[in-house]
């Protein structure tokens, strides 16, 4: 069964498409467990034996480019990323209207509390607008104006089938997982200001609100249409949030007014430059004693060549050109040459797969653990983060 949506934004799907997204999340589960398994028995017994000592993620992408198996495999994967949205783009562009009227009326009768405030003078930077990332027809941050939210709306659907249920029911585990890392790790932590960076349609920004009700929490995204719906999501859940539409690299708020400076898989969609012009963004933000804090890919040098090429797949076949420049970077590295004290990495298991008892265990531990597991969307996943103290 497919989970994604609150009660108040749920699109109903007729049969025939309801039938069509949980055949392309069934796909999707054995291309990433079954078949991806398959293809790393294979490399191992006839490409691997063949390969160079010191070989890297680049040398086994060549040397498995012609195998039949990583043809099939990845055939079927780009077939099944574009089946994702075409199952759910017609249910999303008939229910348009009444997703509009719904946000209408949550933004005007705003129960939780929460804010929005979208600046139509943005300019949207050349990495959003330059390609559908993810093969999302659109991109993030198509936008027809007024009450608009069917990018938001799109995404989230289209989240439910892709994550196969690996992100929870409410596609949320990234967020509930690393709150609850943190709370365990640092419990005299207590941010008064929490800003989510990239936030989407704010998934992974509603658990902070959870984990630190006191707070305020605010999402910062470019896109207005998934902002308009990341607002009526929260509304409508009863969660006070607060979306901001800004540039990452330049975000409209007073020096040292935010304690958590966080992101969700947003820093490998960026080009290096912008990735760091974010890490000095948020060290002009946060308060002495301030944490910036990312869930991320994991770095290659975590990883083996073959697991290092597989995650690398996503940038040559799935329209992200800036992933494999992202997972080259040393984290640690680039925290600590934007000011950072004493930079940090963990890998956290999935709350939902795993349960708390482990999270707690992540908690105690030094580093981040290697594993074929981290930062691969797959049974048993385990969340990669890092970090560093202002």
């Amino acid at each position: 069964m497919i989970h994604a949506v609150t009660p108040a934004l749920r699109l109903q799907p007729t049969p025939d498409e309801r039938a069509r997204q949980t055949f392309v999340s069934q796909l999707r589960a054995h291309l990433l467990d079954p078949l991806a398994a398959t293809m790393k028995a294979r490399f191992q017994a006839e490409v691997a034996p063949s390969l160079p000592a010191g070989a890297g993620p680049r040398e086994v992408h060549e040397a498995m480019r012609g195998h039949p198996v990583f043809r099939l495999y990845s055939a079927a994967r780009v077939t099944a990323q574009d089946m994702v949205w075409a199952a759910v783009r017609p249910m999303v562009e008939r229910g348009q209207v009444e997703l509009a009227r719904r946000f209408h009326e949550l933004a005007t009768r705003r129960p939780a509390g929460g804010t929005l405030r979208l600046d139509s003078d943005l300019r949207l930077p050349d990495n959003v607008t330059a390609v559908d990332v993810h093969r999302m027809p659109g991109n993030y941050h198509l936008d027809r104006g007024a009450d608009d939210l069917a990018a938001g709306a799109l995404y989230e659907n289209g989240l439910a089938v892709f994550a196969a249920g690996l992100m929870g029911e409410t596609l949320d585990d990234i967020g509930r997982s690393v709150t609850c890392w943190l709370k365990r790790r640092h419990p005299e932590f207590a941010p008064a200001v929490v800003l989510d960076l990239g936030c989407a349609v704010g998934h992974q920004t509603l658990p902070w609100k959870l984990a630190y009700p006191e707070a305020r929490v605010m999402g910062l995204d470019v896109a207005a249409a998934g902002l308009r719906y990341a607002h009526a999501r929260a509304e409508a859940i009863g969660v006070e949030l607060h979306f901001l539409q800004a540039d990452a690299r330049r975000v409209p708020l007073p020096d040292g007014s935010v304690d958590l400076v966080f992101s969700a898989m947003f820093l490998h969609e960026l080009p290096v430059a912008d990735v760091r012009a974010v890490f000095a963004e948020a060290f002009r933000l946060l308060r002495p004693g301030g944490l910036m804090l990312h869930y991320e890919l994991p770095p290659n040098r975590l990883l083996d060549a073959y697991d290092g090429f597989y995650l690398d797949w996503d940038n040559d076949y799935n329209s992200e050109p800036f992933y494999r420049a992202y997972r080259d970077l040393d984290p640690l590295a680039e925290t600590q040459a934007a000011g950072f004290a004493a930079p940090f990495e963990a890998s956290i298991p999935s709350l939902g797969w795993h349960g708390e008892a482990a999270v707690a265990e992540a908690a105690r531990a030094q580093g981040a653990e290697a594993s074929d597991r981290l930062g691969r969307l797959s049974q048993g996943i385990h969340w990669y983060v890092f970090g560093g103290w202002r």
